[in-house]
């Protein structure tokens, strides 16, 4: 029986140790196991259904928060006084994405035309498209500049066209109009006899050109040869750099396409894309970490620099000419007509802009520029909890595992080598002591029995 059991106790020491060993193999085999499931699934490729039809028709809804800066004072500023201006809003829009006319490449890159279609959802917003808003009458007021090179007898004719049309420095519109366009005399006069100096043909109106439009023809890499090239943009509409600015490095093109990142991101990765509505790469940094429904995030955000002007920040004098830091002039891509991007309410911009408007109140919170994401593969999807099960709960179960069975493996191998231990030594004592102990009370015993006779 104490065979047997010592057989029993190396079978289980051996068990221990193989135990312990896979547990040390899940270790290092584990990661990388994670990181090429990681890899086959960010691919962009046909082959892989769920990343490639979520790729290919975003799910997630992307939703875009609009305000307005209602003008409480414009008679009063026609007469010198400042703007004084009141925040509307937001009024909510859904964005729906979908991507057409897919080309793959030979060089694992891939083509598209991404188009966009907007709808109002008043449950997420703060007020109706009916709403009446007073802005500046950025066609007028844009038009302006833009003849400013024109004889004097030309100006002097279009001033007169304005007034005849009855537009003035202010427009008092509802936010559908503003948004997606109205009726305008002045513009229907100015596509006839000045064809090509509006942007658009159609209505006037602030997104009227984005609605069912796409942002250009995108050409961006697969990840098949390289997964750190994955989105990472190609080319937009054949072109690898762009035209707008006064540098090279102003003229790169940049990243991705500003939806989706290579994977294994860590907190030294920048988040860089190419953005055509600002006609220039934009770059993030890293901020901090956070977790969404679960899900662990790293928060990027535009740094200080982002819209410095040249003076405060010698590279970005490519983008000159410049005002105050805080404000990009893409005139250059804009017709030529006066457009400047800035963050809501001036938000790390020249605090002398703030003096020029009474009403902005910028806080970091409300107004910063900044994007979550997840820094190790795919996060955008139809089902949160399908990503939260592969991302969040796979790996931290494989995880665990891998220490479950180190440790379920030493205990074995302990006590399995304690026992036998045990074992051996009770059966070394059984062979050695019983012996003596019989021969000794053999003879002891033989005088007693002899006297028991007599």
């Amino acid at each position: 029986m104490a065979v047997n059991k010592s057989k029993v106790s190396a079978g289980f020491i051996v068990v221990g140790v193989l135990t312990a060993f896979f547990g040390i193999v899940l270790v290092f085999v584990g990661p990388v196991i994670i990181d090429d499931q990681v890899v086959k699934n960010t691919i962009i490729d046909p082959k892989n259904d769920l990343s490639y039809t979520m790729w290919k028709d975003l799910p997630v809804p992307f939703f875009m928060s609009v305000y307005f800066f209602h003008v409480l004072n414009p008679e009063e500023i026609l007469k010198g006084e400042k703007p004084m201006v009141e925040q509307r809003g937001p009024y909510v829009y859904r964005k729906q994405c979908r991507k057409e006319n897919i080309t793959f490449h030979p060089n694992s890159t891939v083509s598209y035309r991404e188009y966009r279609r907007y709808f109002f959802e008043p449950s997420m917003s703060v007020g109706n498209e009916s709403d009446v808003i007073t802005i500046p009458n950025m066609l007028v007021l844009g038009a302006a500049v833009m003849l400013e090179d024109l004889p004097y007898a030309l100006r002097l004719l279009i001033s007169a066209t304005f007034m005849m049309f009855k537009e003035g420095p202010f427009l008092t519109k509802t936010v559908e109009e503003l948004m997606w366009g109205y009726d305008s005399k002045l513009v229907e006069f100015l596509n006839k006899y000045l064809p090509g100096m509006l942007p658009s043909t159609g209505k006037f109106g602030l997104f009227a050109e984005f609605n069912n439009s796409n942002t250009g023809l995108f050409t961006i890499h697969t990840g098949r040869d390289n997964i750190k090239n994955v989105h990472k943009v190609d080319s937009w509409n054949g072109l690898t750099e762009l035209s707008y600015w006064r540098t090279p490095q102003c003229n790169m093109i940049n990243g991705t396409a500003g939806q989706l990142w290579p994977p294994f991101m860590t907190k030294e990765t920048t988040l860089p894309f190419y953005s055509p509505d600002a006609c220039r790469s934009l770059e993030l940094v890293y901020q901090r970490s956070g977790v969404m429904n679960g899900i662990p995030l790293y928060r990027f955000v535009a740094p200080k620099t982002m819209f410095a002007n040249g003076t405060d920040y010698p590279p970005n004098e490519g983008f000159c000419p410049c005002r105050q830091s805080g404000l990009l002039n893409v005139s250059s891509c804009r017709y030529n007509s006066p457009v400047f991007i800035s963050h809501p309410h001036f938000f790390n911009a020249d605090p002398v802009l703030l003096d020029y408007v009474l009403g902005l109140h910028p806080t970091e919170e409300e107004h910063g520029l900044f994007i979550d994401i997840h820094p190790n593969g795919y996060i955008d999807g139809p089902i949160l909890t399908t990503f939260h099960t592969n991302l969040v709960i796979l790996p931290a179960v494989m995880e665990y595992m891998q220490y479950i069975f180190i440790a379920l493996g030493l205990l074995t191998t302990i006590v399995a080598a304690l026992v036998y231990y045990k074992v051996r030594r009770k059966t070394c004592e059984g062979d050695a002591l019983p012996r003596e102990n019989t021969s000794t009370s053999s003879h002891e015993r033989t005088p007693l029995l002899q006297d028991e006779q007599h």
